[in-house]
């Protein structure tokens, strides 16, 4: 569902997009305004960026290779992180630089006066309607969750980095018509230079947060506190499992969350009925948490005198490795 309403979103900002570029652009060269200019800039950088995300969803979709064993769905993850780059310096700092420019260039507006304000009106109205169907879409995977919380820990980057451009958009918009404006009545250049600013500043700021969620989700990020709880209770609501003895979790691709665990299990008769067991207690886990695609179980005899001597009560070693000491022990 996220990833058919994220491309949803991304075709529509693109449309609104590349539509509003081409009429800002006849805009500025009817007017010499640098608001125009930024916005032009900063629509082309959008347009681009909603490419990036269209090219990294399609190249996520490949198969799994020997070199890739894990697939591609992290593909997603670094075209994301591409999109605020490029926003920060093709929209972000061209913006400041443009403003710097026409400060010193205080001319105003003294012709086609009528056009900025006319094109930068319909482009909150274009603008609104792709922000509209960015909401709409965040709305069916957003839970209750706030919406910060939701740009903050979405696995899916596409429907975050597009909310965040079209609520950027809209406020440069209302920047851009705040400066122009102002040039107008006033016939102060630096008025149109100032609202430029404002632009360059908040596509900077934009950047910085898609940089740092992007981030995160590159390095990688494990399953939220409410799906541990759901995984962990899958695990041991069942008489194959004695006790979880440590578990792992990460995400791979936005929907694909590979579950790695030691386990205590009961003494078996076979490997034949601890095989079955096991695999029973995959499917409980895929049936909990659907996005658990990816399962290592790893069975073992949960001792307690060795837990009380300081160890994870391991039979097979009765202290704990290095890389058991990081994990987090279960209930």
């Amino acid at each position: 569902m996220s990833a058919n309403g994220g491309t949803k979103a991304i075709i529509a900002a693109l449309l609104a997009n590349v539509g509003i570029a081409i009429t800002k652009f006849i805009a500025y060269l009817l007017t010499g305004s640098s608001s125009m200019l930024a916005e032009s800039i900063h629509s082309v950088a959008d347009s681009g960026n909603q490419g990036l995300l269209l090219l990294g969803g399609k190249r996520a979709k490949r198969a799994a290779t020997p070199q890739h064993p894990f697939g591609y769905g992290r593909e997603r993850y670094i075209y994301a992180f591409i999109v605020s780059i490029v926003l920060f310096t093709v929209g972000g700092l061209f913006a400041l630089y443009e403003a710097y420019h026409k400060w010193s260039h205080k001319e105003g507006i003294t012709e086609w006066q009528w056009v900025p304000v006319t094109v930068l009106v319909v482009a909150i109205v274009m603008e609104s309607f792709s922000l509209r169907t960015a909401v709409k879409e965040s709305n069916l995977v957003r839970g209750n969750q706030s919406w910060v919380r939701f740009v903050r820990r979405a696995k899916a980057p596409e429907l975050p980095v597009v909310l965040l451009e079209d609520i950027g958009a809209l406020l440069g918009l209302v920047f851009a018509l705040f400066g122009v404006t102002m040039t107008l009545i006033t016939g102060n250049g630096r008025w149109d230079a100032a609202g430029t600013a404002m632009i360059g500043v908040l596509l900077v700021v934009i950047a910085i947060v898609l940089a740092i969620e992007t981030k995160s989700l590159l390095l990688g990020e494990g399953a939220e506190t409410h799906d541990v709880a759901e995984i962990e209770k899958a695990v041991t609501n069942g008489p194959e499992v004695e006790r979880i003895i440590h578990m792992k979790t990460l995400y791979l691709g936005p929907e694909e969350l590979m579950v790695a665990a030691k386990i205590g299990v009961p003494r078996c008769e076979s490997a034949e009925e601890l095989a079955q067991g096991i695999n029973a207690v995959e499917a409980r886990i895929r049936a909990a948490v659907p996005a658990a695609r990816v399962i290592y179980l790893e069975p073992d005899i949960y001792r307690a005198d060795a837990a009380e001597r300081g160890g994870n009560g391991s039979a097979a070693t009765g202290q704990p490795t290095p890389d058991e000491v990081a994990g987090r022990p279960g209930s």
